[in-house]
């Protein structure tokens, strides 16, 4: 059982300037007491077969984290353009949202991110060097929801199931809620250098 399941992470900017910081709000929902504190890490990944070329835009620690539905703001910064690969900027890559506790990650967000320059004839033209001022960004809502089964420092199992029912009946965000399979996935489009996400 996870004690914290993501209920919305809602995006302030987007479509964005592909230099712009990333700004959005997680809710998520606690069912039991914890004594440390939550740690949340925002990832970009440009080429995903070469992890050394991923990127930590940002981290952040929640808590104290009360029992019942919580939420807070995340500001991430945008990806290094001297990291990524010339034929990793436009098209598609990932962003990913982590949540671990105690250095265990319990939960992966993972998302999919088209970036294009802001004008056709530009898309169709593709100059070289690239002109980063001139990308965009648009974050797909299809998502992949990955949980992992951690240890969790709280009370007995007892008190763990009063817990999770007296949290069951708050209000909880539903519409977008990402409360799903133990792993929601889908699979991953070709890049495509310009072209919309499907």
């Amino acid at each position: 059982m996870s004690i914290v399941t993501i209920r919305n992470v809602e995006f302030f900017n987007n479509p964005a300037r592909f230099s712009d910081p990333y700004r959005f709000r997680v809710t998520f929902e606690c069912i039991a007491p914890l004594k440390d504190d939550l740690e949340w890490k925002l990832i970009y990944v440009s080429s995903p077969g070469n992890e050394e070329l991923d990127q930590e835009l940002d981290d952040c620690l929640v808590g104290p984290v009360p029992v019942g539905v919580n939420s807070f703001d995340f500001e991430g910064s945008p990806p290094d353009p001297s990291k990524i690969p010339p034929e990793d900027v436009l098209g598609v890559a990932a962003l990913i949202l982590t949540g671990s506790y105690n250095d265990q990650e319990f939960v992966r967000v993972g998302y999919y991110q088209n970036t294009e320059y802001d004008n056709e004839e530009m898309k169709e033209a593709q100059p070289k060097p690239i002109v980063f001022d001139r990308l965009v960004r648009d974050i797909s809502t299809k998502l992949r929801v990955t949980r992992f089964q951690i240890k969790w420092d709280v009370a007995p199992p007892q008190q763990l199931h009063a817990a999770a029912g007296a949290a069951a009946s708050a209000a909880v965000p539903s519409a977008d809620d990402l409360d799903g399979p133990e792993d929601t996935d889908m699979d991953p489009p070709p890049k495509t250098n310009g072209m919309p996400i499907s």
